[in-house]
């Protein structure tokens, strides 16, 4: 069974840092590219970063650039997810999504085939 599962999710303060993990069960990662996406409340769905096969290719969202690094190990199935300078503005569900593709130097703008449940961050003083 194919599976994601997050973790690292939780409260932080303006201004701190927390760590995503993604981590894939019952496939390799090492033929998907992996997504990042989040909705807060009140509001659709918005891709975050993504990272292509091998990552040679990493994509943000304008609001996190400069804040949000994104990286892979593909020898742990995972990806992960480091957020710095954190906003109460990233206050969000955060889900990780992979898709396969059959070229290992892009990631996004695709339709992400499985997606994990989910983890809470929130922002707040």
């Amino acid at each position: 069974q194919l599976q994601l599962v997050e973790s690292g999710g939780g409260l932080v303060q303006p201004g701190g840092s927390l760590r995503l993990s993604c981590t894939a069960s019952g496939f390799s990662l090492d033929y998907y590219a992996i997504g990042w996406f989040r909705q807060a409340p009140g509001k659709e769905r918005e891709g975050v970063s993504c990272i292509s096969r091998r990552g040679s290719t990493t994509n943000y969202a304008d609001s996190v650039k400069g804040r949000f690094t994104i990286s892979r190990d593909n020898a742990k199935n995972t990806v992960y997810l480091q957020m710095n300078s954190l906003k109460p503005e990233d206050t969000a569900v955060y889900y990780c999504a992979a898709v396969a593709l059959s070229n290992s130097y892009q990631c996004w703008g695709y339709e992400y085939d499985y997606w994990g449940q989910g983890t809470q961050v929130t922002v707040s003083s």
